[in-house]
Parts: structure tokens; sequence; C-alpha cells
């Protein structure tokens, strides 16, 4: 019987490697690092283009505050809705569907309700451009 000369696994890994494979990486992170020491920095080099502006920051407030208000309203509609549904309804299972449903769009508007403010704080708090000229709190 004779021995099968055919290398193994990693003896082919190593003989179907080029050396090109080893250079791309490197390149890559070079053209990184090049392109973000100078591009990024005449963008830092800028003052904030949100809070520069005329009417923008006033207009974020004014559309985060249009949001929170309708999902206020949409909270109250679903709500009153299931409750409405919820008592014509006999089969248990669809009962706890409606609540779960209903425990779902609390939960949503009191992450709408929560994130404004949330945001407004930790931003002015981490030095956020965006929390230094905009105030997200919808009330």
């Amino acid at each position: 019987m004779s021995q099968d000369q055919t290398p193994s696994d990693p003896e082919r890994s190593v003989e179907n490697q080029s050396p090109l494979t080893g250079k791309i990486p490197r390149q890559a992170a070079l053209t990184v690092v090049l392109l973000s020491l100078f591009a990024v920095q005449p963008v830092a080099a800028q003052s904030n283009a949100v809070c520069s502006a005329d009417n923008l920051p006033s207009m974020i407030e004014g559309f985060f505050q249009l949001t929170t208000a309708l999902g206020i309203v949409g909270l109250a509609i679903v709500w009153q809705a299931d409750s409405l549904i919820e008592m014509f309804t006999l089969n248990p299972e669809q009962k706890k569907g409606l609540k779960r449903h209903k425990r779902s769009a609390m939960k949503s508007a009191v992450v709408l309700v929560v994130l404004g403010p949330l945001y407004t704080v930790a931003g002015s708090m981490m030095g956020l451009p965006l929390a230094q000229c905009v105030d997200l709190v919808p009330w």
C-alpha cells in the first residue's frame, strides 16, 4: 500500500495564501487612520451647525413636542378602544391579548415621554452639542 502524498489542510492553506492577503488589512487600517486625521479635522473644527442655524433648534423642539403629543393621544385612543372591545369580548384569551396590547401601548408612551428629557439631561451632562441648544422636554 502506498501512502497518499497530498498535503494536509494546514499545508494547503499556507500554499494557497497569497502575499497580498496580509497587506490588504494593513492598507485599509492605514487608510482609515489617515482619513480620520485629515478629513475629520475640518469637521471637528466647525461650530455646531444645528445651533448656529436660525430656526432649526425651534423646529426640532416643535417636531419632538408634536410627536410626543400625538403619541399620548394615540395611547388614549388605543386604551379606550381596547377597553371598549374588552367589554364585549367573552373569550378569556382575547381579553388577555387586549390587556397585553394595552400594556405595550403604555410602555411605548412612557418611552416616548421619557426619551426627550433623558436625552436633554444626559446630553448636557456628556457635553453633546445638540443638547446645548435644543430642549427636548415636551412640556
